[in-house]
């Protein structure tokens, strides 16, 4: 592959910050240093981690199937893949689900964007661009 997609690109540097964080995920193993710095659910870290690569992995299968996967769907499917992983930290210092508007709203807008995102995709595909 000679000139891989901007998504493409972008889901390989997801997929390797996903899998540099599992140095973060084995640290987290060490429950005395996350109470120490107040992480309440060790687990979200691990779902964060985990996210990360999926999302990753998404995108790239996204930009090689469809390199010229169409603005602006291309721009919410990205933003979402990241913002779906990474709001799963946040989280991890707290044992119940949020209850701040803001990050309600930063949620359900994350999970709206890979949701157009994926089925944006799905017809793209499906109908030929």
């Amino acid at each position: 592959m000679s000139n891989p997609s901007w998504i493409t690109q972008v889901g390989a540097i997801e997929l390797a910050v996903g899998a540099l964080s599992g140095w973060v995920v084995w640290m987290a193993t060490d429950t005395d240093w996350l109470k120490k710095i107040g992480v309440r659910s060790p687990r979200r870290i691990f779902q964060a981690h985990l996210d990360l690569i999926i999302m990753g992995v998404i995108l790239i299968a996204v930009g090689t199937a469809a390199p010229d996967f169409p603005a602006p769907w291309s721009y919410f499917l990205v933003i979402g893949a990241w913002t779906n992983a990474l709001l799963f930290l946040p989280a991890a210092w707290s044992d119940k689900k949020p209850t701040d508007l803001k990050a309600i709203v930063a949620q359900a807008v994350s999970f709206s964007l890979v949701s157009i995102g994926t089925v944006a995709f799905a017809v793209d595909l499906l109908t030929g661009g």
